[in-house]
């Protein structure tokens, strides 16, 4: 079984961080977003990934895969991003004959991809189509079941049929292309993979259901990022190999051997990258530090610092923020008493 992750996208929702970056290479709980997602598919036996690209995400993506040794990931370019359906479809000389899943790599879930794909290869079902429960379906894709068979699906329906929300994760067997193949664009001018997989359904094919158990996260905001950190850091097991110097740990928290802690206190869970320096600083629960960085004089928590950033006397304290690469925050005489930001990177900000 092979997957297509879809990575063509410009991450609008998570603007200003994807000014610079696609939403893909956006570090969560210390990787970037697309390296959960393709852990969650090694865990699940798969190991053949075609990316889809733009020329914009490309090299960016590039980078990120080229460091994973252990699976065979091929890019493949969608030139226009005309929806789901369409980079699908862009994918399908490369699956081949294979059934394939498509994975939103945007998406988390806790117990991973595993139990959808076991479920797709012991049926015998045209497709299987991960489902959540959510509080307000009209604002998802949303699936009427007939037991665990999908028998209707209705985007972002105003009178929703069930509060069973599509996730994010999808199998397929490669008789799916027949249905792209044929789809008109939708009133947004895309092609959407529930049209495609509505056709399936209208064609009398077994279309499956299977509920997420555990929590899922779509990571499509800013909010959601930092709910994704927390989430991933519950998981966090205490490694303290680096230099601590007069500093109080507590809870769980990674300390690399190339990291240095002086005279600061860290409550967990906390993940610290490579070469990381915290000097005369606190850094409170679920937060994620990139490598390279520095935290001086400074706290943070509950926040997402990705690697090369800077955060310099600041005498309040940052929380809630989702600081970028190379970007820098640093203090001045007066400052209110808590900042909440999102900064693109290489930013600077100076708090007077």
């Amino acid at each position: 079984m092979k997957a297509i992750i879809p990575a063509a996208g410009l991450g609008t929702r998570m603007r200003p961080l994807t000014f610079t970056r696609p939403k893909p290479v956006l570090r969560v709980a210390g990787a970037p977003i697309i390296q959960h997602a393709i852990a969650s598919l090694r865990a699940a036996g798969i190991r053949e990934v075609g990316v889809v690209v733009s020329d914009i995400t490309r090299d960016e993506i590039a980078h990120v895969t080229e460091q994973i040794s252990d699976m065979q990931i091929e890019l493949i370019n969608q030139h226009q991003q005309l929806g789901l359906g369409h980079a699908v479809l862009t994918a399908r000389e490369w699956v081949g004959d294979s059934d394939f899943c498509v994975y939103l790599g945007d998406n988390l879930f806790e117990r991973g991809i595993a139990p959808y794909v076991e479920q797709f290869q012991r049926s015998q079902a045209e497709a299987l189509i991960a489902l959540v429960e959510v509080s307000n379906p009209t604002a998802f894709g949303v699936a009427e079941m007939d037991g665990e068979q999908i028998i209707r699906l209705v985007e972002k329906p105003k009178n929703p049929p069930s509060n069973l929300a599509v996730a994010g994760f999808y199998c397929f067997t490669p008789r799916f292309f027949g249905a792209l193949t044929n789809l008109s664009p939708s009133a947004r001018g895309e092609y959407e993979i529930t049209d495609a997989i509505q056709v399936l359904i209208e064609a009398g094919e077994s279309v499956m259901g299977q509920k997420v158990e555990g929590w899922w996260k779509d990571t499509g905001r800013p909010e959601d990022l930092l709910d994704a950190n927390r989430l991933l850091l519950e998981r966090l097991e205490t490694v303290c190999d680096g230099h601590i110097e007069e500093s109080r740990i507590t809870g769980r928290v990674q300390i690399p051997a190339t990291s240095r802690v002086v005279r600061s206190k860290i409550v967990g869970p906390v993940l610290l990258g490579e070469h990381v320096v915290v000097e005369d600083a606190y850094i409170g629960p679920f937060t994620s530090v990139g490598d390279h960085t520095e935290i001086r004089g400074a706290e943070v928590e509950h926040s997402v610092v990705d690697a090369e950033a800077k955060i310099l006397n600041l005498p309040t304290r940052l929380q809630d923020c989702l600081i970028g690469l190379r970007a820098q925050v640093r203090g001045g005489r007066t400052v209110p008493r808590t900042h909440k930001l999102t900064i693109s990177d290489a930013s600077v900000i100076e708090l007077a």
